[in-house]
């Protein structure tokens, strides 16, 4: 049996919850969790905003831990070596998105906490191929909220081959923000972040942006028009897009990352004499996942985090929903 923590019901207090996982499949590890990072879209999960949520829920998808066990197929993973896990637990590993490197856009994949019981727990599984060794140079704390909002912001460097001489700005320096700010700048690009908070300034200065622009100034946006060659939207609520789009050069990319439900009003003008494009992203495949893990340690780049215990846990996500957590928060087992 694995010990977990549930919510019965949309919304609902997280409750200690026993499942039964069955026999390991032949593809499959169980994960020991040490650590697992609470991602806002737990709690878009969780509040079932999305329609996707099954009950009893299990949320968490920025696992670390030890592998425990590893079905008779698995044979690059081994019992006692630290992974991670990250939103997606499983692919079809045969349609072409699969088998081209794009598995994080498989349309039969598995999602970690849609369907699956995920890492608010002393254990999980999940598809080996979906796992992915943590350096030895990471702190595993630390490291588990890259496996969703870290891949999340680095993947798109990769995707639109983002270069070293670009100009990119940053919507929002939160969960998301403050690790984009943090790979752009280890990527090479001059940085400019975006926020409405005058005490957020001098943070997003210290993770290595630039410049702060403040979004609540019309002159200082106006002022900006032409100057970026991507934008990065983190934020999860609805904003005046066109103005922010009007910042972008010629053949500017305004990409979003934040998972805002509200539709996306712009009008075409501006896109089509600039030529600039609009566009969105999903986490990113396993080898992508790597080679971000590889980067982060290499530039000693890890989430700023806060630490609760598992116990702890509707205090943690009541935090986080407060908005006042900096910048990431995760769960540690208090054995650890």
């Amino acid at each position: 049996m694995i010990k977990a923590y549930a919510a019965t019901e949309a919304g609902g207090e997280l409750k200690p919850f026993e499942y039964d996982p069955g026999p390991l499949a032949h593809d499959e590890v169980e994960i020991n969790v040490e650590h697992c990072g609470i991602c806002h879209s737990d709690l878009s999960m969780l509040n079932n905003d999305w329609g996707l949520s099954e009950f009893p829920f299990v949320p968490g998808h920025e696992v670390v831990g030890i592998i425990a066990a590893v079905g008779p197929g698995v044979t690059h993973l081994q019992v006692g070596q630290r992974v991670g896990l990250g939103w997606h637990a499983g692919y079809c590993m045969s349609c072409n998105q699969c088998m081209s490197g794009d598995h994080n856009l498989c349309g039969n994949s598995t999602g970690t906490i849609v369907s699956h019981h995920g890492g608010f727990a002393e254990q999980v599984r999940a598809q080996a191929a979906s796992v992915v060794p943590v350096p030895d140079a990471l702190d595993p704390a630390a490291a588990a909220p890259l496996f969703c909002g870290g891949i999340t912001v680095f993947n798109p460097l990769i995707q639109y081959q983002v270069k070293p001489t670009d100009h990119v700005a940053v919507i929002g320096i939160g969960g998301l923000g403050h690790l984009a700010i943090q790979f752009l700048k280890a990527w090479g690009c001059e940085v400019t972040a975006f926020t409405t908070s005058e005490s957020k300034k001098q943070e997003a200065m210290d993770m290595g942006a630039h410049h702060t622009l403040n979004t609540r100034d019309p002159e200082a946006l106006a002022a900006a028009a032409g100057r970026f060659d991507m934008v990065m939207s983190t934020v999860n609520v609805k904003l005046d897009w066109e103005a922010y789009v009007n910042t972008l050069k010629p053949r500017g990319r305004f990409h979003f990352l934040g998972a805002t439900l509200e539709p996306i009003e712009l009008g075409a003008f501006s896109l089509i004499m600039a030529q600039r494009d609009v566009s969105g992203s999903p986490v990113g495949s396993p080898e992508n996942i790597r080679k971000m893990l590889e980067f982060a340690a290499q530039h000693n780049i890890q989430a700023i985090t806060e630490t609760f215990a598992f116990e702890e846990v509707n205090q943690a996500l009541a935090h986080l929903e407060s908005g006042k957590a900096r910048y990431r928060v995760v769960l540690s087992h208090s054995q650890q």
